[in-house]
């Protein structure tokens, strides 16, 4: 044990309390739609923002002082270790979520990373099989290191390449050691920082190539999960390939992996490609490939990706309405992509930003299993797009040809009017529910 949590007890359910410490929605066993509230959030704590990060932003370094810093040893590696899984403890989460780089040392070469990397596993299954904590995904960044400064599967130097094929490979066995329910590609460089020095369509064919290799070593070792694509736009590059939903699920079109690839989407990402949350959730469902989420949330005003998090219920319902239509998660859940601002400096500080958090999901949550139940937005949906079920539609879509639909306008007389879509109503509908 150690003396980081002191004082701070397991965060309990209690809607009366007035505790910045207690869950006041978040009651892990309340029923909906016929399943535990836990097991429709699957909620998960990064171990990058939680642990890792050192409160450093674009224009100051380090804030945090943590025990366990400097991050540079497996001796430090194993106390980060300890207090992370004093926090799950404390939560009551059932997931938790890292990158390579956030659990050990990377060493000086690829055998030493590879060793610090093992290690570290064999301490965490230790640890998981005590406190029955499981690991939702696992990852490998490969965007920090200036080796990945141009770029890691895309990197113009096929040295790269390998050194990139090899820590996936290292990452996936970690991720099926430790029991993962998925496995996250985040290509943090995969995009240019200008057209000048930059082949688009080769860059695209090694990604495409390096996902197909990831997904045979998938059905090699028999890992069971999903492997899951998670799309940003910008930020640090000026264009990325995995821009949004649409982007990549044409990409996994083109390499041929349609059923062997889903997505992981961020709030904060979607906000970056111009969308919303829901909107890239819904999208993802539409294609068949809503796998997981990371929830956070960006400052509006600073037009980055600030990772804060989730405060705005009546967003994160309409997030978790598009998952429930879709069938909810199945390996996937919530995972919390976020972290505390830099002047947040306490441990205490680190357990409140998760208990509202889970709280703002869980309040969201039920309003959206309330809306689902309540049936008003599909009914208003089938509504609005019922004259398309009449047999004089459909054959028109299936079998009609410019010419015939114009001898059809011309003998009816179609002039048609516009139809109110009613927006404002649907507006205030969802706010009986938020």
């Amino acid at each position: 044990m150690t003396n980081f949590f002191d004082g701070i007890d397991k965060v309990a359910y209690d809607p009366d309390s007035t505790s910045d410490l207690a869950f006041r929605h978040y009651n892990p066993d309340e029923i909906l739609l016929g399943k535990r509230m836990e097991d429709h959030l699957r909620f998960a704590v990064a171990y990058w923002h939680s642990f890792a990060w050192e409160g450093g932003d674009p224009f100051g370094g380090r804030t945090f002082d943590r025990p366990w810093y400097p991050q540079d040893s497996m001796e430090m590696a194993r106390l980060k270790a300890d207090v992370a899984f004093e926090m799950f403890d404390i939560l009551g989460q059932p997931f938790f979520c890292f990158h390579d780089a956030d659990v050990a040392p990377g060493g000086d070469s690829f055998p030493e990373y590879k060793r610090n990397l093992e290690e570290i596993v064999d301490y965490f299954g230790e640890k998981m099989e005590a406190t029955g904590t499981r690991l939702l995904w696992g990852t490998a960044n490969m965007f920090t290191h200036r080796r990945f400064m141009s770029g890691a599967a895309t990197n113009p130097d096929p040295d790269v390449f390998a050194w990139c094929a090899a820590t996936v490979k290292s990452c996936m066995d970690a991720t099926q050691k430790l029991g993962g329910e998925n496995y996250v590609l985040w290509g943090g460089r995969e995009g240019y920082e200008t057209l000048l020095n930059t082949d688009l369509v080769r860059e695209r064919q090694q990604a495409g190539r390096f996902l197909q290799m990831v997904v045979d070593y998938k059905h090699k070792i028999g890992f069971k999960g999903q492997i899951l694509i998670e799309p940003k736009p910008q930020e640090p590059s000026k264009h990325q390939y995995d821009f949004d939903v649409n982007t990549v699920y044409s990409f996994i079109k083109e390499f041929g992996l349609e059923g062997q690839v889903a997505m992981n989407i961020e709030q904060g990402h979607a906000i970056l490609a111009g969308h919303s949350f829901e909107h890239e959730l819904a999208m993802a469902a539409a294609f068949g490939l809503l796998g997981s989420i990371d929830m956070n949330r960006n400052d509006y005003q600073s037009g980055w990706d600030t990772d804060q998090f989730p405060n705005n219920v009546p967003e994160v319902a309409l997030a978790y309405y598009e998952i429930l239509k879709a069938g909810g998660f199945t390996t996937g859940g919530t995972n919390f992509d976020a972290k505390l601002r830099r002047q947040s400096l306490d441990a205490e500080d680190l357990i409140a930003g998760h208990v509202g958090a889970m709280d703002v999901c869980a309040r969201g949550l039920k309003a959206a299993a309330a809306m689902l139940e309540d049936g008003g937005l599909e009914a208003a949906r089938s509504a609005r797009y019922a004259g398309w079920d009449g047999d004089v539609a459909r054959d028109m879509l299936a079998n009609g040809s410019l010419e015939s639909i114009t001898e059809r306008v011309l003998a009816e007389g179609i002039n048609p009017e516009p139809r109110s879509g009613q927006q404002e109503r649907l507006e205030n509908y969802v706010n009986r529910f938020v």
